[in-house]
């Protein structure tokens, strides 16, 4: 049987199955899997996701956790562009971002081209979710994006 890879565009990154952990046993069928708030208090269930919709969040939230201040804050302005599309202020950070490079791409790089080819394939309650997700694990950082999707009120 042949491994499975997903590669981006570029094809700077890969992936195969095996670098996912194994579907937990207790799940039968992909349809039978949900996703349930752990905060308390909230009790609201989340709608269901794809097992490898999940896979993904989780792999970009591991890559959340290593990434520096400068790191996280390329990511915020990448997911504030995402969240506020077609406003002409974010249109303008992200232009900024842009640079003509004659060397290969580093792994973060890879792993920012990879996050968006996976976002742009979420729907928008698989999106909520990995907001939800990121939340936990860095709620200033949430707030922080929340502030700056706030901030572009009223900016064209």
């Amino acid at each position: 049987m042949a491994t499975q890879h997903w590669t981006d565009v570029s094809g700077c990154c890969a992936a195969n199955a095996e670098d996912f952990p194994p579907v937990p046993q207790a799940i039968a069928s992909l349809d039978n899997l949900s996703c349930v708030s752990s905060s308390p208090g909230l009790g609201k269930e989340l709608e269901p996701i794809s097992y490898v919709t999940l896979q993904e969040q989780r792999c970009v939230l591991s890559w959340f956790q290593g990434w520096t201040a400068i790191q996280r804050e390329r990511f915020l302005q990448d997911l504030l562009g995402k969240a506020v599309r077609g406003k002409v202020c974010t249109l303008l950070d992200s232009l900024s971002l842009l640079q003509v490079k004659d060397h290969l791409p580093n792994i973060f790089e890879c792993q920012l081209r990879l996050w968006s080819q996976w976002f742009d394939s979420w729907g928008e309650e698989e999106r909520n979710h990995f907001l939800h997700m990121l939340e936990e694990r860095d709620p200033d950082f949430v707030a922080h994006f929340y502030s700056s999707v706030a901030d572009t009120a009223g900016r064209d």
